[in-house]
């Protein structure tokens, strides 16, 4: 074989490093249309997860949205303060963490106190918690009340604390309810009602000897008084009670024997003229009311006098049920009272899965509804026959509006103070 002439090996060197480069630029290429794919398959996983992210969200309950709302909130505004953790002392970020604090506060009570301990604004001092609630500056007063009732030996020592901060020397009962009501806002559970109008009691005896006897007959009668300011006051109740009623009603509470007739007469005269103002939270109220209810979902209802049926949306809570056109609306087109109402399932020939709600020993339910003038009319259902999208559903509904108008513990607890305020105190007597 011949030998290669030395002038053509002098150029492999040249021909390898440029089959090289060839290579090089051809696999660049390659890797470069695979990263243009990866990337079109990640972004096409990103939406896949975006959507699924999406499905989620309308799957969160309304409470986990206003938790989370409540986060965002606080840490955009943390965001605009440019970061709070750089200089605690500052009096404008303590002024900003205050902020947070009350707006954690009135989308969970506990966390926002626990955020307002762990950042030095408050020390975990139930007398401290207390002034804090009293002031009440930004805070929303059903929250408050949320807080005050809760039944943990630390939100205990807290209302005590804060009935304390109350002065009702030389007040009349009225005045002080006044006072004490208008501080936060009664929440709806029995339990908690009765350990705070417990505390309202004795905070009210222990500056008034002269008044009552005993507790007992303070908490029996504020009560009484908080039942008479509905039952003057509420549109609903058409039989107003009158003042021989109202004495009646407050017979033998004071140790067995009567409390003096003109006493009654000036409380039942200041009710009549100026009811409680009960605080409203700038609508917070009826939002709260509906972000947690106890059941809500579609329903076809029909109407009273035109037997047609509407696709509404209900909500039950707080032992009435509500309906509206729109899940949207504010305002609901309806509120049922479930007083004296009992459920059963109905057939019927136009719709399947119905239920239905009728008076119990009365004519009408108690009810109101919107016209479309806007005003707000009685009803005139002696039924209210509703219609769910299955059979599951309408069975869910029936179980949990017989759950809502089962008998309510507060009434117990009322009768059985009552019935001890009645009984003749041997001890006072000796």
């Amino acid at each position: 074989m011949s030998s290669i002439p030395y002038k053509f090996t002098a150029f492999f060197p040249l021909v390898t490093k440029m089959l090289f480069c060839v290579f090089a630029i051809y696999l660049l290429g390659l890797l470069s249309h695979f990263y243009g794919m990866c990337r079109s398959l990640l972004g096409l996983l990103l939406s896949c997860f975006s959507l699924a992210g999406t499905y989620n969200v309308k799957q969160i309950q309304t409470k986990q949205l206003k938790d989370e709302l409540g986060e965002v909130v606080a840490e955009m505004e943390a965001m605009e303060g440019g970061g709070l953790a750089a200089d605690d002392s500052k009096p404008s970020n303590k002024a900003k963490q205050t902020s947070i604090g009350r707006k954690k506060f009135n989308m969970d009570p506990k966390k926002g106190i626990e955020y307002l301990i762990e950042h030095g604004l408050l020390t975990a001092s139930p007398d401290d918690v207390a002034q804090f609630l009293y002031k009440g500056e930004g805070l929303n007063k059903t929250a408050i009340g949320d807080y005050l009732g809760e039944r943990h030996d630390f939100n205990e020592r807290v209302l005590r604390a804060f009935v304390e901060l109350h002065d009702f020397t030389d007040l009349i009962l009225v005045q002080a309810l006044r006072q004490f009501l208008w501080s936060f806002r009664l929440p709806g559970e029995a339990q908690k009602i009765d350990r705070m109008m417990e505390c309202f009691a004795q905070r009210y005896c222990q500056l008034n000897t002269n008044i009552f006897t005993n507790t007992d007959t303070c908490y029996v009668l504020s009560f009484a008084i908080i039942m008479l300011n509905t039952s003057l006051h509420n549109p609903s109740v058409k039989d107003k009670p009158s003042v021989d009623q109202f004495i009646n009603m407050n017979r033998g509470i004071n140790n067995g024997g009567d409390l003096p007739r003109e006493l009654l007469v000036s409380l039942y005269e200041s009710i009549k003229t100026e009811p409680f103002k009960i605080p409203e939270d700038d609508g917070n109220d009826l939002m709260h009311t509906f972000f947690n209810p106890d059941k809500e979902g579609w329903l076809w209802k029909q109407g009273g006098r035109y037997k047609s049926w509407k696709r509404r949306w209900f909500i039950l809570n707080d032992n009435c049920l509500y309906y509206f056109e729109y899940t949207t609306d504010k305002e609901p087109r309806g509120i049922i009272p479930l007083e004296n109402i009992q459920v059963r399932e109905v057939q019927d020939r136009n719709k399947p899965h119905c239920f239905e709600l009728y008076a119990a020993g009365s004519e009408f339910i108690k009810a109101c509804k919107t016209d479309s003038e806007g005003k707000v009319v009685e009803g005139k259902h002696t039924v209210y026959r509703m219609s769910a999208a299955t059979n599951e559903e309408k069975d869910e509904w029936i179980k949990c509006v017989r759950q809502s108008i089962s008998h309510n513990p507060f009434y117990d607890m009322l009768a059985a103070r009552k019935k001890k305020a009645q009984k003749t105190n041997v001890h006072s007597k000796g």
